[in-house]
């Protein structure tokens, strides 16, 4: 009996001890002089160590790319201070989000008219045909409509060069006025919103804040 538990033991260790080495397969992960471990390494090239600075530098920058910017709007000028009446209840806090002028940048025209009188605006149609300029005729503002719309700038300085730079041609009659700007279109815009932020933000009712808050879009 005793002659049979030692045989037992002897052949345990035997079996553990291939076990350890591999011999039946892969040796346990566990094992602590494994060179399997060092050859299931994924990449190890890409494997970069940061001094702590750097380290902090790149977590701060990982943190910063999560976030995103969201606006809700436009309003009218009644119209944003009730959604910030509803941001300020819900606890947003303070530097979160801010109002943003969402108006269209000005438009300077030059402009031919305006020419109430069909015979008299079909005439200066000819005329604008026959010196292959390109126009629209616009019927809207009424200070204006109709007349005729040869090109639109930025700056009322670029719309007078552009007549200027045709002051040889039989082109007469422009002027340069700007197109009436619109109502007030007001945003209220949260420019860093993690996902907590962006979470909360987009559970406000939407009704309430022109459609709710929408990822930013980019203007000229």
């Amino acid at each position: 009996m005793l002659r049979a538990l030692v045989a037992l033991l002897i052949v345990a260790n035997l079996a553990f001890f291939g076990w350890a080495r591999g011999w039946f397969g892969m040796p346990p992960r566990h094992a602590e002089r494994e060179p399997e471990r060092v050859l299931a390494q994924v990449r190890p090239e890409a494997l970069n160590v940061l001094p702590p600075k750097a380290a902090t530098a790149a977590v701060q920058a990982a943190r910063a790319a999560a976030q995103s910017c969201l606006e809700a709007g436009p309003f009218n000028d009644n119209d944003v201070i009730s959604a910030e009446a509803l941001l300020v209840a819900s606890q947003l806090s303070e530097g979160t989000w801010l109002r943003v002028d969402g108006s269209p940048p000005p438009v300077w025209l030059v402009f031919a008219g305006r020419y109430p009188e069909p015979a008299l605006r079909k005439a200066r149609e000819d005329d604008l045909k026959k010196l292959k300029l390109s126009f629209e005729l616009i019927d809207r503002p009424a200070e204006l409509a109709p007349g005729f719309v040869l090109s639109r700038h930025a700056s009322k300085e670029d719309a007078q060069a552009w007549i200027a730079s045709r002051a040889n041609t039989a082109l007469k009659g422009l002027r340069v006025v700007q197109l009436p700007t619109t109502a007030s279109a007001w945003r209220l815009r949260v420019p860093k919103a993690d996902t907590a932020l962006t979470d909360k933000v987009q559970a406000l009712p939407a009704e309430a804040l022109a459609g709710g808050f929408k990822p930013c879009v980019v203007r000229p």
